[in-house]
């Protein structure tokens, strides 16, 4: 949970890894291993391409073993999360300064919105759905995944920052109120994973509005 000193000081690119780092965050942050570095960077490049990041010929195009590159960067699924937090980084910035005439409640949606639109029409983000629906949903929306922790403290630190330690009167904390908004973000964005539905932004920017009371 962030604290009003973290919302004063942090940004919505680093909140959530400072919240919830992982062995490979870490080794990346400290800039000290080189090769995981660069096997990284191999990854990133070949999801951005919408293809499968596979851990053999990740390594066999690296030049080393299987065995190095766990070393390196840990398993497939630590990778992958890394990898697809990298890519929500940008995407949060990106909605940051697309919503920079907004201010409270209205700038949280907004913020969100984006996001959630940005993740709907992104092609390799959709390629990896289709291509893992189970990995993507355990990676991204369960309790046990890191980048859901990161993005509920991104949006505990946008709902202080935006709303204050009392959003909506006090009737909800912030960690609550940014849990249901992480919630309510992926209900959409993996709509058709989840009941078959389209993935939708519109939709999600009304719920966002009615949840933060927001004239719609």
């Amino acid at each position: 949970m962030t604290t009003t000193a973290t919302t004063e000081t942090a940004s919505i690119a680093t909140i959530g890894i400072d919240a919830a780092p992982s062995w490979l965050s870490e080794r990346l942050a400290a800039g000290e291993h080189p090769d995981a570095a660069k096997a990284f960077a191999a990854a990133r490049e070949i999801f951005l391409a919408g293809q499968r990041i596979d851990m053999g010929g990740l390594a066999t195009s690296l030049g080393v073993d299987r065995t190095s590159l766990f070393r390196w960067v840990g398993n497939r699924d630590a990778l992958l999360s890394e990898v697809l937090w990298s890519l929500a980084v940008p995407t949060l910035l990106q909605a940051e300064r697309a919503t920079h005439e907004l201010s409270g409640g209205a700038r949280v949606a907004g913020i969100l919105t984006h996001f959630v639109d940005d993740l709907i029409t992104a092609d390799y983000f959709r390629h990896f759905l289709r291509r893992e629906p189970a990995r993507a949903l355990r990676l991204l929306t369960t309790k046990e995944s890191q980048i859901q922790r990161r993005y509920v403290a991104t949006a505990d630190w946008l709902v202080r920052r935006e709303l204050g330690a009392t959003p909506l009167g006090g009737a909800i904390t912030p960690a609550e109120l940014a849990y249901l908004l992480v919630r309510l973000s992926e209900s959409f964005t993996y709509a058709d994973l989840i009941s078959g539905d389209t993935p939708s932004s519109d939709r999600a920017e009304v719920a966002f509005r009615l949840m933060l009371r927001l004239e719609n």
